[in-house]
């Protein structure tokens, strides 16, 4: 019996120690705005949060799960059939948890939460004067 429990243990830890590690994805996002989904990495990557700037000057993020040597360095981008000049520069930044790679939310977010909560107030408020 007791044969049976540690063999039962010993594969459940197997499993676990092959557990896929599990990121936010956003292909392509201006400023921190980037619709994401939930993807799972191969062997040999982490999450990664990405932010740069396009053509100079506007900002743009990605997410999702990138090879480990590629994690933490700052890359620039260009499109070589259309000019040699760096069309994005991207800081990658890795980490090596579940969804570590938080999703943002909108801007503005929680603001707006209390503002239609005080415009609401001074609607009933109205309503029972």
């Amino acid at each position: 019996m007791n044969r049976i429990i540690v063999q039962l243990l010993v594969v459940g830890f197997c499993f676990a120690m092959v557990h896929a590690l599990r990121c936010y994805e956003c292909k392509f996002g201006i400023s921190r705005v980037c619709i994401t989904t939930k993807t799972t990495c191969e062997s040999g990557e982490q999450c990664f949060s990405g932010e740069g700037t396009a053509v100079g000057f506007v900002p743009i993020t990605l997410k999702g799960c990138l090879k480990i040597e590629k994690c933490n360095k700052t890359t620039e981008e260009s499109i070589p059939a259309i000019s040699n000049s760096t069309v994005y520069s991207m800081t990658k930044t890795c980490c090596d948890t579940d969804l570590c790679n938080a999703a943002p939310g909108l801007p503005g977010a929680p603001g707006l939460g209390l503002l239609l909560a005080s415009v609401s107030a001074l609607f009933v408020a109205n309503l029972m004067a």
